[in-house]
Order: structure tokens, then C-alpha cells, then sequence
């Protein structure tokens, strides 16, 4: 992958960026989007944000060689505390990380999240995570995409301050307002695939010494697949 040839899950980030964005990516890998993103004029501004010296340096080369460094500031610091009030930034993007982390990132320093930034949260695995933060934090999701690139599934979230309250449901949580609702096939494939996880659990459980707490595990589990039923119907 490069700054052209930038993959299917990332251009689909990128797809979400408003009008004359001033993106910060946090966890930027070599700078790839925010290269793509200004040689595309998708950004006017991009800062790159890496914590560990060596994808940092990686980084420095890249948007270096391209000649980038007007318009990309890579940055060495710990998730958004490599954003400044001077930089405007209207667009935050967080990708190729789990939702526990993702959120713990945007907990650590919410004080440099302002009400016109648009977060684009692009979660490895438990996106509910992230509607959870979204919920308890006044951000409306605005829109979502699943899919599919390498064997692998994932999610797209991107949210917007709201100034109103904010309130999900559990399976709204759970499988995503608009993904719930527009159950493409990818989304099918994934749930499916979940509950056949599940399905294994239990079977590996029956066959297992038997308890109070076993029994315990067998019902929980029996409950989410019974979720997941009712929202593939």
C-alpha cells in the first residue's frame, strides 16, 4: 500500500472527510491516508500522529519524499495530545485499532475534542465500545459502513457533537443504528459467522463438566444468539 494505492477500508475514511478538512490521524501508519488525502485534495491540512520513535521516523521519511511536509505535520506524542487549538482541526480520524482502545484514546484527553469536529472511528473488533463513548458523550452517529477487505470485516462510525441528548437501544449498541437497519450482506456474513462462534462455545461448554456456572455461561450465550436472530429476521 502507498499514498496512491491506498486500500478499500482507508479510501472509505477518507469518503467521509468534509470540505476543506484539517484531518488528524492518530495512529497514522507511514502517513499513508493523510499523503492520499492531500494528494487527492480530499484535506487541505493533515497532521500524523504516532507515539512509538520508529513508525514516527517512518512517517518523516514518507511525507518528506513526497514533499508533503507544507501540508502534512508528523507528529511524535500519545493520541490527541498531538493536536493544537492553532491547527483547526475539523476531522479526526482513529483507524486499524480495537474499540476499547480507540475509545481510551478519545477518554484521555477529550479536552481537544471541540463541537465542530467530525470523528471518523474505524474499530478492528467491538465497535459497541465506541457507541457506548458516543452515547454517554453527546455524539450522534451520522453514518456507518461494514465491510469487507482481506478476509476481513470491518466497521466504520462516524460521529458528530449533538446538541442534544443522545440515546441508543442495546441492539443499536450493539449492531449499529444504520447497519441494523440496512442489513447488507456483509453485515449478514458477519453476524452469522458470530453466531457460529457462539454456537461452538456452547457445544465446548456442554461437553464440559457441569455447574451452576456453566449452565450460567450456556444461557448468556443463548441470549446473544437469540439477539442476533431476531435482528437477521
Amino acid at each position: 500500500m502507498n499514498e496512491r494505492e491506498l486500500s478499500q477500508r482507508l479510501k472509505t475514511v477518507v469518503d467521509y472527510f468534509p470540505e476543506k478538512a484539517r484531518v488528524a490521524d492518530i495512529g497514522s501508519d507511514h502517513a499513508y491516508l493523510p499523503c492520499y488525502a492531500i494528494i487527492e485534495k480530499k484535506a487541505v491540512f493533515a497532521i500524523a500522529g504516532e507515539v512509538v520513535e520508529g513508525p514516527y521516523q517512518s512517517a518523516c521519511t514518507h511525507v518528506q519524499g513526497l514533499a508533503l511536509t507544507k501540508d502534512i505535520s508528523v507528529r511524535k506524542g500519545n493520541g490527541l495530545a498531538v493536536i493544537n487549538s492553532e491547527d483547526k482541526i475539523n476531522t479526526i480520524v482513529i483507524a486499524g485499532m480495537g474499540g476499547p482502545l480507540i475509545r481510551s484514546i478519545l477518554e484521555a484527553e477529550p479536552q481537544r475534542l471541540t463541537d465542530n469536529m467530525r470523528l471518523i472511528l474505524q474499530p478492528n473488533v467491538a465497535a459497541n465500545s465506541i457507541r457506548e463513548w458516543a452515547q454517554l458523550n453527546q455524539y450522534q452517529i451520522i453514518s456507518e459502513t461494514i465491510l469487507e477487505e482481506d478476509e476481513k470485516i470491518y466497521e466504520i462510525l462516524v460521529l458528530e457533537k449533538s446538541a442534544t441528548t443522545v440515546s441508543y437501544n442495546t441492539n443499536e449498541i450493539k449492531f449499529g443504528p444504520f447497519l441494523q437497519n440496512e442489513k447488507s450482506t456483509t453485515f449478514i456474513k458477519f453476524w452469522k459467522s458470530e453466531r457460529t462462534t457462539l454456537q461452538t462455545i456452547i457445544k465446548r461448554i456442554e461437553k464440559g463438566s457441569q455447574n451452576e456456572a456453566s449452565h450460567a455461561k450456556i444461557t448468556t450465550l443463548q441470549q446473544r444468539i437469540q439477539e442476533i436472530d431476531e435482528v437477521l429476521a
